[in-house]
């Protein structure tokens, strides 16, 4: 029976107007680095970003990585500050509607973001989204490589809304998502965002007002 549901945040809950990657890091992030000496490429930042290289890389480089990570965090969170204050933030507007709904329906909810545990709230808190979950968790400064594709931040749901993996379903919008649902033996939801198909995803919605609909069917196959 499926009792909890574990959302990815950034581009499922929520997306940033005209936000580009290579931009934020040229503008924000690069400057902060150099300021303490630190000369890191972009592509380099990427992969770590998207698990291709560990979070901890950065250790070859003579670099702190939990040092590292805080400091991309704290760019980020002023960043994120900036972009809610020109109204750049903005909540997909089928989630104010259906995060209650699946709330009524009895459901255990949890946020899961690759982003720090701050950055994560304040974008929770932005919309008023907060309330909803029962558990929130961002990357962990004690183990930064259990990121997704890493199952370690689906997994600390799991024990802290005391559901079994059979019990739970992951909605995320990337193949990040995907994947860290998979290592943690959950079933998988991608959100067509942005038309951007991953194939091995579970079930494929359009968007939360059809993943109400499809734990309905799910809850109603699984009583007969």
């Amino acid at each position: 029976m499926i009792r909890a549901l574990i959302f990815d945040v950034d581009e499922t809950l929520v997306y940033y107007e005209s936000y580009n990657t290579e931009a934020w890091f040229s503008r924000y992030l690069k400057p902060a680095l150099q300021e303490r000496g630190i000369n890191l490429d972009f592509l380099t930042y990427r992969k770590m970003v998207k698990g291709i290289l560990p979070r901890s890389y950065v250790e070859t480089l003579g670099i702190n990585h939990v040092e590292f990570w805080k400091l991309v965090d704290t760019v980020n969170l002023e960043y994120r500050k900036a972009l809610a204050k020109e109204g750049k933030i903005k909540v997909f507007p089928d989630v104010p509607q259906t995060l209650p709904e699946l709330k009524t329906m009895g459901l255990k909810l949890a946020a899961v973001s690759n982003a720090s545990q701050d950055c994560t709230e304040f974008v929770l808190r932005l919309f008023d989204l907060r309330k909803y979950f029962d558990a929130v968790f961002g990357k962990d400064y004690s183990y930064l490589d259990g990121v997704k594709p890493n199952p370690y931040l689906i997994q600390k749901s799991l024990k802290a809304l005391n559901v079994s993996p059979n019990e739970a379903l992951v909605v995320g919008d990337s193949e990040l998502d995907v994947k860290a649902a998979h290592r943690a033996g959950i079933k998988a939801v991608q959100v067509l965002r942005f038309n951007n198909f991953v194939d091995d995803a579970d079930y494929h919605i359009k968007d939360l007002n059809a993943l109400v609909d499809l734990v309905k069917k799910l809850v109603n196959e699984q009583r007969h």
